[in-house]
């Protein structure tokens, strides 16, 4: 057994005082990293608490050995074995900090249950070491030492006391950005005080402005290898472009000239929150989308923020303000790697913008529904597009059923292969943690346009990914058998197969909405389009009727069957130049439910002269439209073509927010397609239809029994 010198000199030594002193200042950090609220101060407690770690390993491993070779003769006893549990907790401990250490600077993410093993096992250390030190003490005591408790007590004392120095020091010398969250001076209360953000219903936790850099900066998302997938995904989508899309600035600019700035805080909620929660859209502001990051439109933090939504629409969410982490905005250099080992090392206010809601179409429909009320068109609430309350009225919402319902997600944010920290998902009833996917973050829709015309970065996989999406070539594996294959929207033919010559034929064009979740098609139809174009040629290849085409100026022919809206203002006005401020109702809407058809009938006559278009018997328009039909005793077979077709936004409204002579133009997507022959015979009656003709309907109605 070890002499009463031996052990009494444990006590006088330097590196058993350090070693003890760096030992509780690591569990002391430890359990306020783990039990204190996000903080600056909390971080720089991470990054000393780590660089301490990593600097007493050596010293503190030569003590152990030392200590563990000068007493392995003592007999076991509470005081050894405690000793012993300590140790090997000790080791256990330390290993767990070396992988999280490891994982922080090299890796993607730290695992959750390494952080629980270097929690337990600092716990398990200090609750077998603290007995151990006292026993030996005690034991010592008795047996007549003098042990240098007071010395050893003190020492261990200043070295966790410096530690906090050090903590606060590095805390008042920096801890983050301090930002203004303040309106400006000068800003217009339109709607009184307690609304800065009306006539949007979008608001802010605390009722007042976000400096505008808390809500921005998407790119850092990137930087470090953790959401780069996912930031190449957004570039060029339809929520980054949103407050930089050339015909939203063009429209925003002519509202703000008729109505007042103040007027586009209620495209804001939805198009750029940055700028709005910031004050920008204000009567004195020169522009109203110029601040830092409007060039994000609907940002990472943006979004994640939102705490709470309304299914009212109109942007009715709530946004909180995210923490920020030190050095959060930093692209590069130092600053940006400890930053992202803040992150991932302390991930506990990271992981508060990941939640369940974003998975619900409620989320969606805080955005993805709108209105116009008093406020704006000044004579009352009149509904404009309303995405969620179509698909939660249709056949894809099966209400408490997962496996039976399709929502917003599983369409526009399918899933794609990931090694992002996000990947996998236990919430989900197909899915599981480490399903190696996320989903993506390109929300795909149908505007081919926008990423064309600005040149985001990859847009031109978004543009092919949007042309696949609007013809229904995109598989979505998740939901393969509860979706259907082929085009959204299908289109069918019903026409004779042989008609008489000088008989007129009877072309019905069937389009059937079959995998669109909500009405096809939908968003602002006053500047959508979607139309059919139909061709007709004889059997020498000569078109001799032809509906829905385009002039050189990209302006669809007049009489086309198009699915569209036509609202008006209050003096029964057209709105054709997205004047939806001046809106008060529709006089005609057209569009399709979904999983609902909707039909053209057209009139093809088979002599004389026909204009393009529907026929009629005195063509108006300009006679060079006309072509010469085969003459009444000709027989042959002619072909129908019939093509559903979709744009953007229509030519008039480029032409009037960019100018005539603007080359601007909105791609033309074909939906779908569909073919018939019809076959003409010197005969005087049609025979062997493939479907019922508008005459046969007629004669069965007039032949029905009274």
């Amino acid at each position: 057994m070890n002499s009463p010198e031996t052990g009494a000199s444990d006590w006088a030594s330097s590196v058993a005082r350090l070693s003890m002193g760096a030992l509780l200042f690591e569990a002391i950090s430890g359990l306020a990293i783990t039990c204190l609220p996000f903080h600056a101060l909390i971080q720089w407690t991470v990054i000393v608490h780590t660089l301490a770690g990593t600097l007493v390993l050596l010293p503190l491993a030569w003590y152990v050995a030392e200590h563990g070779r000068r007493y392995r003769t003592y007999a076991p006893s509470q005081i050894t074995v405690l000793g012993y549990l300590g140790v090997v907790a000790l080791l256990l401990c330390a290993l767990s900090g070396l992988v999280l250490t490891w994982q922080g600077f090299f890796g993607i993410r730290t695992l959750g249950w390494w952080r629980k093993v270097h929690l337990i096992t600092t716990m398990v250390t200090f609750g077998a070491l603290l007995p151990h030190v006292l026993f030996s003490y005690l034991r010592q005591s008795r047996d007549g030492q003098k042990p240098a408790a007071g010395g050893y007590l003190g020492q261990v004392l200043a070295v966790n006391l410096a530690g906090l120095v050090l903590i606060g020091t590095l805390t008042l010398a920096y801890s983050g950005t301090h930002f203004k969250n303040q309106l400006p001076s000068d800003y217009s209360y339109l709607y009184g005080t307690n609304r800065p953000f009306a006539p949007s219903l979008a608001r802010t936790d605390t009722g007042g402005a976000f400096d505008e850099r808390s809500l921005a900066g998407s790119v850092s998302c990137g930087t470090a290898g953790c959401h780069s997938q996912i930031l190449e995904e957004w570039k060029p989508s339809a929520h980054r472009y949103a407050a930089m899309d050339t015909v939203f600035e063009g429209i925003q600019n002519v509202m703000a000239k008729q109505n007042g700035p103040e007027s586009t805080r209620y495209c804001g909620g939805c198009h750029d929150p940055i700028s709005l929660f910031s004050g920008a859209k204000n009567i004195f502001a020169t522009n109203l989308t110029s601040l830092p990051g409007y060039q994000e439109g609907i940002s990472c933090l943006a979004c994640h923020a939102v705490r709470e939504t309304d299914l009212k629409g109109n942007a009715n969410y709530t946004v909180t303000q995210p923490h920020e982490y030190l050095w959060q905005w930093q692209l590069k250099g130092l600053g940006r790697t400890a930053r992202d080992f803040l992150i991932r090392t302390y991930p506990q206010e990271h992981a508060k913008l990941s939640k369940r809601m974003f998975k619900k179409p409620e989320y969606c429909a805080a955005c993805h529904k709108q209105f116009i009320d008093q406020e704006v068109n000044r004579v009352g609430w009149v509904q404009l597009q309303n995405q969620y309350d179509n698909w939660a009225a249709s056949h894809w919402n099966h209400k408490g059923d997962s496996q039976k319902t399709v929502e917003c997600r599983e369409c526009h944010m399918p899933l794609v292969d990931s090694t992002d920290p996000a990947a996998g998902d236990e919430s989900d009833y197909n899915r599981k943690p480490n399903d190696g996917k996320h989903r993506s973050h390109r929300f795909i829709a149908s505007n081919e346009l926008m990423p064309r015309a600005l040149k985001l970065e990859g847009w031109e996989q978004q543009v092919r990914l949007t042309e696949q999406w609007l013809q229904g070539k995109q598989r979505i594996p998740e939901i393969a058998e509860k979706w259907s294959d082929g085009p959204i929207v299908k289109v069918t033919l019903d026409v004779p197969q042989t008609i008489g010559v000088g008989e007129p034929i009877p072309l019905r064009v069937i389009m059937t909405s079959n995998k669109v979740g909500h009405d096809y098609p939908t968003g602002p139809l006053d500047l959508i389009q979607s139309w059919l174009e139909v061709h007709v040629t004889d059997n020498k290849g000569k078109e001799v009727f032809s509906s829905g085409k385009r002039d050189t100026k990209n302006f669809i022919t007049p009489g086309t069957f198009l699915f569209k809206a036509e609202p008006v203002d209050q003096n029964g006005n057209l709105i054709d130049r997205h004047n939806l401020w001046e809106m008060v109702g529709v006089r005609f809407r057209r569009s399709i439910f979904p999983g609902y058809s909707d039909t053209a009938q057209f009139s093809i006559p088979c002599t004389g002269t026909l204009a393009e278009g529907p026929a009629s018997p005195t063509p108006q328009r300009d006679q060079t439209n006309l072509v010469q039909m085969p003459s009444p005793d000709q027989s042959g077979t002619y072909r129908i073509t019939a093509s559903l077709q979709y744009r953007k936004v229509d030519q008039f409204l480029l032409n009037y927010l960019f100018g005539d002579e603007n080359k601007l133009t909105s791609a033309v997507t074909e939906i779908d397609r569909a073919t018939a022959n019809v076959e003409v015979k010197m005969t005087s009656h049609a025979s062997n239809s493939t479907g019922p003709t508008i005459e046969r309907l007629a004669k069965a109605l007039e032949e029905r029994p009274k």
